[in-house]
């Protein structure tokens, strides 16, 4: 890979016809356009591509300009940083000029519009993220990024410092793309850098270190680069919950997501690092501005206990009714996970094992069963309003839970009925 390399043959969508007069646009009268970015470090180490960037000399009204006068939609997303998004078939390119930071304040810099190739590289993150290729595919290195994705070495651009200090979410990165495409130690001088300047991460928005964190957790297997966070003192920084925790159950979980098929699941992953403490699970996903649907699974989970192994399918089943099934379930998984772990050595982990995957399959294909009457079912037998009718409703139902959901909805009112002569 190291010297010269070419993306043709290895990447799909180079191919596609849109994309092309896009870059034919650009090419156009001396002006140059390549593609940027992970694009072409994906299609290198034959990994899939989701969006496609492009680097121009145009500047943002040229790009704009030649962009419609081919045909294509063209949307001023951060002109003023010189990014514009063409649709080309359906399909959005963020096509952005090449520019210099001429001032950052650790969360944004302001830039300068140019043309020189080598100083817009320089101006990125990391070697294996400032290679471009031109519109035939060939791979332009200005930075020796080649040789460092061939030998999965994730190095800054320069010194170390200074690119973080440009942008201070660039630790958290530096981490997270070691999850993804890193071997071995991480950079040395990368992670001093990172210990040293970890403060700097308090400035930053709860939105892009959760975004970060999350795309760290979704990684084949980021146990290592939590290792490393945890070392630099990173990770205490960001995520506080995990110090007295640790994160010792995250490579059984990655090796039993694999194992099993099960997809990586980031807020599963988080939740094998932190403890159930509903009170600090509330305060960790508002700290982090976490979505609605992300704090409740983490609610559920901290409130829901691990089920026995042992228990039977009908115990079980009323577990689920009662408790939140989605927290049962991710406890579950995590036991699950524990228990694989210990059982090659370990004859009764390999029996709990056994128990929690039942119940996990168990779990999956279970339905909530609908309490089969209501309030106005015991209004019609003469049960007045007020207290009295939920305090029934609730004995009904807990008989009904009891009897393993089987007493049908004329039995649970002949039961009303006959509470109600009792009282009379």
């Amino acid at each position: 890979m190291s010297g010269s390399a070419t993306i043709a043959g290895k990447a799909d969508w180079l191919d596609d016809a849109k994309l092309q007069a896009l870059l034919a646009a650009l090419n156009a009268d001396g002006e140059q356009a390549r593609i940027a970015g992970g694009a072409v470090r994906n299609a290198l180490l034959g990994q899939p591509v989701s969006d496609v960037d492009i680097a121009t000399t145009t500047n943002p009204d040229e790009t704009m300009r030649r962009a419609k006068a081919a045909g294509f939609k063209a949307i001023p997303t951060g002109a003023e940083h010189g990014t514009i998004t063409v649709v080309a078939g359906g399909r959005p390119f963020e096509v952005t000029t090449l520019r210099a930071d001429i001032e950052t304040d650790g969360r944004r810099a302001k830039v300068h519009f140019g043309r020189d190739w080598k100083l817009d590289a320089e101006r990125r993150d990391f070697t294996i993220n400032a290679l471009y290729a031109e519109a035939d595919g060939h791979v332009v290195d200005l930075v020796g990024g080649l040789a460092d994705l061939e030998n999965r070495t994730l190095r800054f651009i320069g010194d170390a410092e200074t690119r973080i200090r440009e942008d201070f979410l660039r630790i958290l990165r530096f981490f997270r793309f070691f999850a993804w495409y890193g071997a071995g130690r991480p950079d040395a001088e990368g992670l001093k850098a990172c210990a040293r300047l970890k403060e700097g991460l308090d400035g930053l928005s709860a939105e892009r270190v959760w975004s970060e964190l999350k795309k760290l957790l979704s990684a084949p297997d980021p146990s290592r680069a939590l290792l490393w966070m945890r070392q630099a003192g990173v990770l205490t920084r960001i995520l506080p919950e995990s110090e007295k925790w640790g994160i010792d159950a995250i490579h059984a979980l990655v090796a039993t997501e694999a194992s099993l098929g099960w997809p990586a699941d980031p807020m599963l992953r988080l939740e094998a690092i932190v403890p159930p403490d509903a009170v600090r699970m509330a305060a960790m996903a508002e700290r982090l501005r976490m979505s609605r649907a992300e704090a409740n699974r983490l609610a559920e989970w901290a409130r829901s206990d691990t089920p026995a192994p042992t228990l039977t399918e009908g115990a079980f089943a009323k577990v689920l009714y009662r408790g939140d099934p989605g927290g049962i379930a991710d406890r579950l998984k995590l036991a699950l996970a524990s228990a694989r772990s210990k059982a090659v050595q370990d004859d009764k982990a390999m029996m709990e094992a056994g128990g929690y995957s039942r119940l996990l399959g168990f779990a999956a294909k279970w339905q909530r069963p609908e309490f089969p009457i209501n309030g106005k079912d015991l209004a019609a037998l003469g049960v007045g309003k007020g207290p009295k009718v939920g305090e029934m409703l609730r004995g009904l139902e807990n008989a009904w839970i009891d009897s393993g959901f089987s007493l049908e909805r004329g039995a649970l009112l002949e039961r009303a009925a006959d509470s109600l002569k009792t009282v009379d």
